[in-house]
């Protein structure tokens, strides 16, 4: 309820460093407490306190640290260190934990108890809520961010998901505040007019397309996504067949656009009427993909003291200030300006793909305004070039985000020579490449239903059967 617009500018205008990124205020109302809840009232089948088990026994007897925690928590250190709880818990004041060694949580632990017994309204109204306006106050001088109220007047609000099509297979992923869904099925209906396949996959040609179409869906990303309890987000228009076919129509095969000349378009006007992601498949056939976010890695940094959780720095996901770029690079406007009770945009794309009207594959992935790109050129790997979904999330990706006006690629990802003949023909790449995303898939394979679990080689996801 505190928020509002210059929340994180100072008195010039000018955004106060780091103020959206790191410590309390950088946190918004936690909704996955409410969320997991809302989901398995309506939808499930297990009772609260049989989800909840599992987690609270990880976090009282611990589990082995594996090499890639250990080495995320080493890279993190120098920002964890700056708060006493956090450092704690989870740099045991210094002594890093090694690969092998068991990592236990008992303040977690506490607070997953009091979970299970009270259920999930404790975290908003009991002590879990108390020790988190506590936190706030201890170190923000009385100052009130997320208070008692804030957190008992939280809401869970369901969505009505996008549905699309792409060479006759039906898509159907994530609406606003999520931008990532109408983005995604921007860059389909762009590309779908041309011949991938017949292109083949990594070739100049294709890549150029691709690059492009990624161009234009994130410049409307930039001006029109937002909360839609807030901003009338045209989206019949930013998906309308006509509207996309302009926006592919001022692709030219020859040479690279600049983001300086390219714009958010103008849609029809609206018509009244680290991150994780994981895909499931149970044994009747229902299919959940699901990702979740508390933003940067560890969030905000800041672990409410006694309760033994981290804080998500979420408010970056806001245009701190509108029109500059957030920790991702994004540019932001106006429509995703800090606002009290406001939720941000954000990038996530769960998706799920039917073929004659039944699940063929479902993924997602975390990775910030690359998850966007890294989902589209999964389904067109499977799509376009007839991969199965293992192979889809291998390949090599790229991801252009319109403003900076370059383009990412992975290690090994682009030829020589099709480097060479992109920057001939305009683009521009970023010094270093670097993996990206984490994506997780499932596929049912066609001829025997066979589940097909793909796990992303890039990070430490697992495939699971059951």
């Amino acid at each position: 309820a505190a928020a509002h617009r210059n929340v994180y500018l100072d008195e010039r205008g000018e955004y106060i460093n780091e103020s959206s990124l790191f410590g309390h205020k950088a946190a918004g109302v936690p909704g996955s407490v409410a969320g997991m809840a809302y989901a398995l009232e309506k939808y499930g089948t297990m009772k609260w306190v049989q989800v909840v088990a599992p987690a609270r026994r990880l976090a009282a007897d611990g589990f082995p640290v594996w090499y890639q925690l250990e080495q995320s928590l080493k890279e993190e250190a120098q920002e964890l260190s700056r708060y006493p709880e956090t450092k704690r818990i989870f740099l045991r004041n210094g002594q890093l934990y090694e690969t092998g060694e068991i990592f236990r949580q008992p303040e977690l632990a506490a607070t997953l108890t009091r979970l299970m017994r009270n259920g999930w309204r404790e975290f908003y109204e009991g002590k879990t809520a108390r020790l988190i306006e506590a936190s706030m106050q201890r170190t923000m001088n009385g100052q009130k961010w997320i208070t008692l109220d804030d957190l008992k007047n939280y809401q869970v609000v369901e969505r009505t998901p996008l549905r699309a099509s792409y060479r006759g297979h039906e898509i159907i992923t994530m609406p606003p505040p999520s931008s990532g869904g109408i983005a995604l099925i921007q860059m389909l209906h762009m590309l779908e007019s041309y011949n991938l396949k017949q292109m083949g996959f990594g070739s100049v040609a294709s890549t150029h397309l691709k690059v492009e179409a990624m161009r234009r869906a994130f410049a409307d990303r930039a001006h029109f996504p937002a909360d839609p309890a807030f901003i009338k987000v045209p989206v019949t228009g930013l998906l309308a067949r006509d509207y996309t076919a302009k926006l592919a129509a001022t692709i030219r095969p020859d040479r690279a656009s600049t983001s300086q000349e390219i714009r958010h378009g103008n849609p029809l006007p609206y018509e009244s009427p680290q991150t994780t992601h994981y895909t499931v498949v149970d044994r009747a056939g229902n299919v959940v993909t699901c990702t979740t976010t508390i933003n940067l890695s560890y969030g905000s940094k800041i672990t409410v003291e006694g309760a033994g959780f981290l804080l998500n720095n979420e408010m970056d996901d806001f245009a701190p200030k509108p029109g500059s770029p957030n920790a991702y690079g994004l540019i932001q406007g106006e429509a995703n300006a800090v606002g009290a009770r406001k939720r941000p945009l954000s990038s996530m794309t769960p998706t799920i793909v039917l073929k004659n009207g039944q699940l063929w594959f479902a993924v997602g992935s975390p990775g910030g305004p690359t998850i966007i790109n890294t989902v589209m050129q999964i389904i067109t790997n499977i799509v376009d070039y007839d991969m199965n979904i293992q192979q889809a999330i291998d390949a090599p990706r790229l991801h252009h985000q319109w403003m900076p006006d370059r383009i990412t690629w992975e290690p090994l990802g682009l030829a020589p020579d099709v480097l060479r003949r992109l920057q001939e023909m305009g683009h521009q790449f970023s010094n270093n490449p670097h993996y990206m995303g984490d994506a997780e898939g499932i596929q049912i394979e066609d001829k025997t239903g066979v589940r097909l679990g793909a796990s992303d080689p890039r990070l430490d996801g697992r495939s699971v059967g059951y």
